[in-house]
């Protein structure tokens, strides 16, 4: 959803040597959109294979993984599913914007106008069905645990968090919060250094914890009325929310009214502006998206040769870089074992 929600979180900048030993579960789409639109050429063009396919977050999922599991991180990916029907009207204005964004882009590319092209580039990423199916492959030869949810990734993987199967959900969206996530973790796949927008200079970005419990209390709400916040400022069933609703607003808004939602929504005449859904269904939606228990956490051993036959083979990866991360990978295990640990993929 990418809530807009910063102005209002708690968090606690991080490294990763916090999250040693910690199973994180990764909101797949989310992390592979990262990629998708930060790992680009100079001109903004994703990068691709000699098929012409974009590699873009093949290159990112490969190589900041294998970083990750080197640190001694323990991560699960999941895999959204159908998508609650009332998020069909927004799928239809991303594809429209997308279409518009790829149109521009390529009027750009004509032209020769690099900063156009840089511009339009990350809003035309799109992830497709083959492109998920190569990410899956990739993680399933690195011998990662892999979650389809029946329904929104953020909801499972906060299913498997309050669960007590893994420690924290990993995402860049603030999305996992209102599905009652105890702990988000953050920029866990752009920590390190990168470029400031419009400027030359770099900005050094670290991992960030947030907790559920300290962002209720700061802004002093329960789960519930956090989530009628999220539905005044927008979420992915209703973007845009409330026109001239922002944050602060929001806030100032639930705290005066609390759990009075019935003279809150008439305040704002939530009616004008979402004819077509009532609040009452978007607020029970949020509250009872479907998730499973039928998923397995298991590490298993990198299969080496899956991941060269994809990797160097099918999408022309730089031999000589894939072996190596292959064999730092290999070095890492041994040492875990070497400790008295056990083996980190069992």
């Amino acid at each position: 959803m990418g809530l807009q929600f910063r102005d209002l979180v708690v968090k606690k900048e991080i490294s990763l040597a916090d999250l040693k030993g910690k199973i994180l579960v990764v909101d797949a789409y989310n992390n592979l959109y990262q990629y998708l639109t930060t790992i680009r050429s100079p001109d903004g063009a994703a990068f691709t294979d000699s098929k012409g396919r974009v590699t873009s977050h093949l290159i990112g999922l490969f190589y900041r993984t294998t970083t990750l599991l080197e640190e001694g991180l323990r991560l699960a990916f999941v895999f959204d599913g159908k998508p609650p029907a009332i998020k069909q009207k927004t799928w239809e204005k991303r594809s429209a914007a997308k279409a518009e964004a790829v149109k521009r882009f390529k009027e750009a590319e004509k032209a020769g106008a690099k900063e156009e092209m840089k511009r339009f580039a990350s809003r035309s990423a799109i992830l497709t069905k083959e492109m998920v199916a190569d990410a899956k492959t990739v993680l399933a030869a690195l011998g990662l645990p892999i979650v389809q949810a029946p329904s929104e990734g953020e909801a499972q993987a906060t299913h498997i968090v309050k669960r007590g199967d893994a420690y924290a959900s990993v995402s860049q969206d603030y999305d996992n919060l209102i599905f009652g996530c105890p702990r988000l973790v953050r920029n866990l796949s752009v920590a390190g250094k990168r470029k400031k927008a419009g400027t030359l200079g770099y900005q050094t970005v670290k991992p960030e914890l947030i907790l559920l419990d300290d962002v209720l209390k700061h802004v002093q709400l329960n789960l519930e009325q956090l989530q009628v916040l999220a539905m005044l400022i927008g979420t992915d069933y209703n973007p845009g929310g409330i026109k001239g609703i922002g944050p602060k607003t929001a806030l100032k808004l639930l705290q005066e009214y609390r759990s009075d939602f019935e003279a809150l929504f008439k305040k704002v005449n939530w009616p004008e502006q979402h004819p077509e859904l009532p609040w009452q269904e978007l607020l029970r939606t949020i509250k009872t998206i479907p998730v499973t228990d039928d998923y397995t956490l298991e590490w298993r051993v990198p299969d080496e040769k899956k991941l060269r036959t994809l990797l160097i083979d099918e999408h022309g990866f730089a031999a000589e870089r894939v072996e190596q991360r292959l064999k730092s990978l290999k070095e890492h295990g041994k040492m875990v074992v070497q400790k008295g640990l056990g083996s980190y993929f069992s």
